[in-house]
């Protein structure tokens, strides 16, 4: 019966349903459990913070307390005066500028707010109200000291809070964001999106953008061919598509135009599943000159005349350069009436391999989640 079972299609159709809603459900749980957890965290580091200030307790508060959580409590873990100094730190980052009861839309930023809240809010389950605290909780407790550790504001520590909310990062991911200064990168390409895109649009597309791009991970000389470029970017397709951002899907490379009888060749086509249409990169070797901006103006023409289809938004075009003076850039751009973004690149000083492992997946997500499940052992 075991083997007849297995032949039948109609059986392996059911049991792979069952196995995504198994995986589905345990996913919510171990997210219910890290929102339980981090909310358990809060209120530690409030209690600490507040008696520290009020008693004119020191760090003495923090030992003893460790010492008796973990008698009162000898399986669970996160109660160790190491982390419960993380726990102090986390929630005085946090509290320095934010009023607890508010709503969040109050304290972040228009800019991220516009690009998060809608991603944020489909998360938070069964909830009229969205506060700080509900944002913080659908985050994992290492990812929480990794940001308190590097960043030094709030503004950036917010970002990567929002960005590893959204695209599901892993921790040697965010590591890498970080340590490459995707805040301070993001949103910064020379392009006419505000004059080319309809608003909503433009500016998505404008947060998607970075300048300069990191590709110290090809370990390519600033002497490399245009060819030997492309072939290392492909070859690194996975690391490519981790500093291109989330919602890319790589197309083909060398893309056929036919034109007139002539044959035009456009480096790498990709395409973006929010914006949904498709993104053309052409990447030169050497500094950016007016021209360049010309030749993928005819490109994004001929291609939305080409291959878009009518379901399709505008096509946009990347342009990325070993350099990019400003002023030239802009005036370049004046008139084109497709959206193009201008950018530079970094080569050499390859990052460390592990950070680079593999794009976040369902099972990365478990994992980490996982993690959170046995350190909080469903405290009662």
């Amino acid at each position: 019966m075991k083997d007849v079972l297995k032949a039948n299609s109609e059986y392996n159709t059911l049991l792979s349903d069952l196995k995504q809603k198994i995986i589905n459900a345990q996913i919510k749980a171990s997210v219910r459990v890290n929102s339980e957890l981090i909310l358990l965290y809060w209120e530690l580091g409030k209690a600490i913070v507040m008696k520290q200030n009020e008693a004119n307790w020191g760090d003495g508060l923090i030992k003893q307390l460790s010492k008796d959580l973990i008698a009162e409590f000898p399986h669970t873990k996160g109660f160790s005066e190491r982390n419960l100094k993380y726990i102090r730190q986390w929630f005085k980052f946090y509290n320095q500028d934010i009023q607890i009861g508010q709503q969040v839309v109050a304290q972040i930023p228009k800019e991220l707010q516009q690009k998060f809240d809608t991603k944020i809010r489909q998360q938070v389950v069964a909830q009229n109200k969205l506060g700080f605290i509900d944002i913080l909780s659908l985050v994992p407790w290492g990812h929480h000291i990794q940001i308190i550790s590097t960043c030094q504001d709030l503004d950036s520590a917010l970002f990567y809070i929002l960005s590893t909310i959204e695209n599901s990062w892993s921790r040697s991911v965010l590591v890498h964001q970080i340590e490459s200064k995707l805040f301070e990168r993001q949103g910064k390409s020379i392009n006419n999106f505000e004059i080319t895109l309809p608003k909503p649009e433009s500016a998505l597309a404008n947060e998607l953008l970075k300048n300069p791009y990191s590709f110290e991970f090809l370990n390519l000389t600033k002497e490399v061919k245009e060819n030997d470029l492309q072939n290392a970017l492909l070859d690194n397709i996975t690391k490519f598509l981790l500093e291109l951002g989330y919602g890319f899907a790589f197309v083909g490379k060398q893309k056929l135009l036919t034109i007139g009888g002539s044959d035009f060749y456009v480096d790498l086509v990709f395409y973006h599943t929010k914006l949904h249409c498709y993104f053309i990169v052409e990447l030169k070797i050497d500094e950016f000159k007016p021209e360049y901006s010309g030749k993928l103006n005819f490109y994004l023409n001929a291609f939305n005349g080409e291959i878009k289809s009518p379901k399709d938004s505008p096509t946009i075009g990347l342009l990325l350069c070993r350099k990019a003076n400003k002023l030239i850039a802009e005036y370049s751009l004046k008139k084109i009436n497709n959206p193009i973004g201008i950018s530079e690149y970094i080569l050499n000083d390859e990052l460390p391999e592990e950070l680079f492992k593999e794009l976040p997946s369902i099972e990365e997500i478990e994992r980490e989640l996982e993690l959170n499940i046995n350190s909080f052992n469903l405290i009662k």
